[in-house]
């Protein structure tokens, strides 16, 4: 499992004044998170190397991927054997009834509709005993602490605890127990955590972030919580991407694809797409990019 949690688990990069050192940080956002992987392919061709590298939530899943040295075609098919319609299917009925009926069952802080056994068997297969220390990028994912609501920092020990604790949705899946603390998804503490690229000392951070679809109708307990999730996410997007805007002293890219297509959150057979739409994002801020870059290094 992994250890208690700190925010300077890592030492800050090495690297004096003038020297880049250059985030990638992967917010919220289920499948298209993978728009990600699109993003890789344009900072692998054009050379520029990632120095430590930040995931939340959906984005916990890939950014573990890109840090422990996958391909963005295995991330790809990776990504097909892992998110699929399956992972919502199987209902948790023991958590249901003691929700419904307490007093006979007795309701318990580790609520969630579905039954995740299915995700953490599919992130085991996907990363086995990966652990944080045999990544290829520094890699940090935060989670949020159901007790006092602060966001977790995860640098240390195993990458699919860290990764499950991440993406612990509310009312979905349970809250993930780690080192006797329990912690839910990473967004609602901060669905694109770029104060943690500050604080580890990256001086231009590259950021991947999505709003979360809202559902058409709730017809269904399923919707409904995730109806919640996406007002509750996209709130907090907004509100710190104008925070760091204001008060950050370090130069923020934000890369924001722009979908024609409506992308629902199970929509496997549309990642080519979702990856082509990260690639040309990633492409128009290219230019961009590179003042940064060069503007740092002055």
């Amino acid at each position: 499992m992994v250890g208690e949690p700190t925010p300077h688990t890592r030492a800050p990069l090495p690297g004096g004044e003038g020297k880049n050192r250059v985030a990638v940080v992967i917010g919220s956002g289920s499948v298209k998170c993978a728009a990600a992987l699109g993003l890789l392919k344009v900072l692998d061709r054009e050379g520029i190397a990632i120095d430590l590298i930040v995931g939340c939530s959906g984005g916990s899943l890939y950014a573990a991927l890109i840090a422990m040295g996958h391909s963005p075609a295995e991330g790809e098919e990776m990504t097909r054997r892992l998110w699929t319609r399956e992972l919502t299917k199987r209902r948790s009925y023991r958590s249901f009834l003691r929700a419904v009926l307490p007093q006979m069952f007795g309701f318990s802080e580790q609520f969630g509709l579905v039954d995740d056994s299915l995700i953490v068997q599919r992130l085991r297969q996907a990363f086995g005993d990966g652990t944080f220390e045999q990544a290829r990028i520094p890699l940090f994912l935060t989670a949020t602490d159901f007790h006092t609501g602060e966001q977790a920092v995860f640098s240390q020990g195993s990458v699919v605890d860290a990764i499950r604790a991440s993406i612990a949705i509310p009312y979905i899946f349970q809250p993930w127990k780690i080192g006797g603390r329990l912690y839910v998804d990473g967004f609602l503490s901060d669905p694109m955590p770029v104060g943690v690229a500050i604080k580890h000392g990256a001086n231009v951070i590259v950021t991947m972030g999505f709003e979360s679809p809202y559902q058409p109708r709730a017809t269904s307990v399923l919707r409904f919580a995730f109806q919640l999730s996406s007002i509750m996410s996209n709130n907090l997007l907004r509100a710190n991407y104008a925070f760091h805007n204001l008060a950050h002293h370090t130069e923020i890219l934000p890369i924001i694809p722009q979908f024609r297509e409506r992308i629902h959150l199970f929509d496997t057979d549309k990642i080519p797409y979702v990856i082509e739409e990260g690639e040309r994002a990633a492409e128009q801020q290219l230019p961009y990019l590179r003042r940064l870059l060069a503007a740092a290094e002055s």
